[in-house]
């Protein structure tokens, strides 16, 4: 069994998804964040030193007396296709698995750094909003970048859904609330509306609680 240490309006939200889309048996240990500060409260460092969500609790897979803690999205997310035998890994064509690869990086490596960084300057006064009209070009040059990916293929590594689109689920769903994503980008909202309908998704909203996209 596994424990998903849930945090709401969080990363972990995609690691629920993936679950659900791979049908592996979990439960949820939800958190809430501090309503002031919207920080992880400090019963997560009991499971992981940093912590932070997501995290999880492979029973199936004990060290030094407990189930195996997998922290950080990426990470857990291939740890699960690897307890599930590879579904939704690497397509088996080199070209869909370099794919695969780079879009599993992406999503956390360049396309939130710069998203993260527009919330972050949008809470402080000082900034206001002639900073955050200078972050808004980068992540332009990110969402016009899958939107040219997109427009050639239904998924991120071809014709099939792998983890890389679970991946990407987080920052394109940031860059919709507050990043600029719209209409103007038909194929990347096409994708999105496509993952919000899937069934498994639904199932992980509805177990997981509020979401606030980021």
């Amino acid at each position: 069994m596994i424990i998903v240490h849930h945090l709401e309006n969080s990363r972990s939200q995609r690691v629920l998804w993936m679950l659900e889309e791979l049908g592996l048996p979990y439960e949820i240990k939800r958190y809430e964040r501090d309503k002031k500060t919207m920080l992880a409260p400090p019963a997560l460092k009991r499971v992981h030193p940093l912590g932070k969500s997501p995290v999880i609790e492979d029973s199936d897979d004990v060290v030094d007396g407990r189930g195996r803690v997998i922290a950080e999205t990426g990470a857990i997310v291939e740890y699960l296709v690897d307890k599930a035998d590879g579904r939704l890994g690497a397509p088996a064509k080199r070209a869909g698995a370099l794919d695969y690869r780079y879009w599993l990086h992406y999503a956390e490596g360049s396309m939130m750094p710069p998203l993260l960084l527009k919330l972050v300057l949008g809470r402080v006064p000082l900034f206001g909003k002639s900073a955050i009209k200078r972050v808004q070009p980068m992540i332009d040059t990110h969402l016009d970048f899958v939107e040219a990916h997109l427009a050639t293929r239904p998924w991120f590594t071809g014709e099939s859904m792998t983890a890389a689109d679970i991946m990407m689920s987080f920052p394109l769903e940031a860059a919709r609330s507050r990043g600029g994503l719209d209409a103007s980008r038909p194929a990347t909202i096409a994708w999105l509306d496509k993952v919000h309908a899937r069934p498994a998704y639904q199932a992980a909203l509805a177990k997981g609680g509020p979401y606030a996209y980021a």
